[in-house]
């Protein structure tokens, strides 16, 4: 079974920058694509980014605006999601996911494995 491991989540102050990764374990790592997620208090999880198995395509949320860029290191199995100038919405639980299909998926449910999440709280 893959195992996804999240991290460089913290506290950081609105208009600062934080660089998650995704980590994984177990499993080769090239064949999937990988998606981000988050999940405020009181919300649904919602899609933020996706990139697929080799780099070449990325797709971004609406709300990212630019600030948010993902990418990925298959010969370190991990994914990362850059996320720059910061803005107190943002806080959130961020979750990285794997999906083996070739089609590319907003929703969570279309994700065969998750990570246990990294939260993120942006401070004013």
């Amino acid at each position: 079974q893959v195992q996804l491991v999240e991290s460089g989540g913290g506290l950081v102050q609105a208009g600062g920058s934080l660089r998650l990764a995704c980590a994984w374990s177990r499993r080769t790592f090239a064949f999937f694509s990988v998606g981000w997620f988050r999940q405020a208090p009181g919300k649904e999880r919602e899609f933020v980014a996706r990139i697929n198995p080799n780099g070449s395509d990325k797709y971004y949320a609406d709300f990212v605006e630019g600030r948010f860029t993902i990418s990925r290191d298959n010969g370190k199995n991990t994914a990362y999601l850059q996320i720059d100038s910061l803005k107190l919405e943002d806080t959130a639980v961020y979750y990285c996911a794997a999906d083996q299909g070739p089609i590319v998926r907003r929703d969570p449910g279309g994700y065969d494995e998750w990570g246990q999440g990294t939260q993120v709280t942006v401070s004013s």
